[in-house]
């Protein structure tokens, strides 16, 4: 369960009401649709994006995919299914394992890292982990990989043109994903629901035309903390909304944080909201009980990351659209 330090002004009960009007509005009016497809991974977005699919549209309209691969926690499929069948809606289940492999997704990023660590094996968990926390010190953001061989983690600051083959090799995952959603959404005229929230888009988790692409988008605008708050308006169950975010790419066990946002969401997005509504470094530092220093860490590394990944939120550019450069 999320930490609460201080959450931005939410009302999940509203929320719920005028998101249920909107999907209805979007859904069968605007894209003239018959229903809705959602990935459904055991993680509070999704668990979150279903259920106000099902109080919008119906479970009959619904449907959830769970599209794990062979670095896929077990667990995330077991929750997938358990959570579905809460809702009452379909789950189908599509192995990615032997498209990705097809398409080299292992053997590229696997590549990338025996140049790191000569003796690296295909069996061996490894993770990409971000070295800097702004709450501990003004840091450049680096990568690193940790790899864990028998009893010993090695971990190693990462090579530029390895890091950026091992990104490449791994977001054929998210890519291939919604090649997979669409496939369903388009063999019953559905939408496909993303489950992207504002953490994830405005600062640049996740993947162009992966998981950043869906017909409708409706938690885009909520920071992680108002999902928390919506789930437990929800009924969300425990098991989803106590589960560390994860990113599920790696084989090893990773969460969100560690790989990307490196501050706890309760204080990164308190920070931000606050820092949105004009309020001073120093009165900020009083109202969350944190270092004024850390503070302005938390807010550079914001604009830092928000800046570095505006293409991935750009339309594609087209030639005579008035932009001359």
């Amino acid at each position: 369960m999320m930490n609460s330090v201080y959450m931005p002004e939410f009302d999940p009960e509203l929320f719920s009401e005028k998101c249920s009007t909107w999907l209805r509005f979007a859904i069968f009016k605007k894209l003239r649709k018959k229903g809705a497809v959602i990935g459904i991974s055991g993680g509070i977005d999704s668990a979150v994006t279903a259920s106000l699919c099902v109080e919008a549209i119906g479970k009959d309209r619904v449907i959830g995919l769970a599209l794990p691969e062979k670095d896929s926690s077990a667990e995330s499929v077991k929750l997938a299914r358990d959570f579905a069948e809460s809702l009452g809606i379909e789950l189908i289940v599509e192995d990615m394992t032997a498209a990705l492999e097809g398409m080299g997704c292992y053997h590229k990023r696997n590549e990338a890292i025996c140049r790191e660590y000569p003796d690296f094996h295909p069996k061996m968990p490894f993770k990409i982990v971000l070295k800097s926390n702004p709450l501990k010190g003004k840091m450049l953001n680096i990568f690193e990989i940790e790899i864990i061989d028998g009893k010993k983690r090695i971990r190693k600051r990462l090579n530029f043109e390895n890091y950026l083959q091992i990104v490449a090799a791994s977001n054929m995952k998210q890519r291939l994903r919604m090649a997979m959603l669409y496939y369903h959404a388009e063999l019953r005229n559905y939408a496909v629901v993303g489950t992207s929230n504002k953490n994830e888009h405005d600062l640049g988790f996740f993947v162009k035309y992966g998981d950043g692409g869906a017909d409708i988008q409706p938690i885009q605008n909520l920071y992680k903390s108002q999902i928390y708050r919506l789930a437990e308006y929800l009924g969300i169950p425990d098991e989803i909304r106590n589960r560390k975010p994860t990113t599920d790419t790696y084989p090893a066990d990773q969460s969100q944080e560690e790989f990307f946002f490196r501050v706890p969401f309760h204080i990164l997005d308190a920070v931000w909201q606050l820092g949105n509504e004009g309020m001073a470094t120093e009165e900020i530092s009083k109202r969350l009980g944190i270092l004024p220093e850390q503070v302005e860490y938390i807010l550079n590394d914001i604009q830092r990351k928000r800046t570095s990944t505006a293409p991935l939120r750009m339309s594609p550019l087209t030639f005579g659209s008035g932009d001359s450069g």
